[in-house]
């Protein structure tokens, strides 16, 4: 079970005021339910872009992306503009802190599973450890992202 996935699937390619954007949708899961978020990025760019702040939900992967193809071209330019509206500045310490609470979560779904039975308790110990070293390298990261603008 993954937490967050890495790779960020191309959904639509949109225009905007004479630019083209590329619109990915980067999926984690939250212990409950399959999470998508949309970003758009300016063709060319090397930035990740700018996340649009609604969320889509599904059983699994494939659903939020499905889900996300089925967004009408509208829709998506004007989920663009309002994430450029409300575009944050420090756009990667908020990864950096997206990622580390996800992990918090995910942790926390852990020890509730094998309190309730569900996952045995060395396998759970296992990923318990491996999720903190992970929570330690955000930690780590926050110092190197914080006031730097995006």
């Amino acid at each position: 079970m993954s937490q967050t996935d890495s790779s960020a699937p191309v959904i639509a390619t949109i225009e905007h005021l004479g630019r083209r954007y590329t619109v990915t949708c980067r999926v984690a899961f939250d212990g409950i339910e399959h999470v998508g978020r949309l970003w758009f990025a300016e063709e060319g760019w090397d930035q990740t872009g700018v996340p649009d702040r609604g969320a889509l939900p599904g059983r699994t992967r494939d659903d939020v992306l499905e889900l996300a193809r089925r967004i009408p071209p509208t829709e998506l330019g004007m989920r663009h503009r309002r994430a450029l509206a409300e575009k944050r500045t420090f756009l990667r310490l908020r990864r950096v802190t997206e990622e580390l609470l996800t992990k918090i979560r995910y942790m926390n779904q852990i020890a509730i599973s094998m309190r309730d039975g569900l996952l045995d308790a060395d396998g759970a110990r296992q990923e318990i450890e491996l999720t903190e070293r992970q929570l330690h390298e955000c930690v780590d990261r926050i110092r190197h992202n914080a006031g730097i603008e995006d």
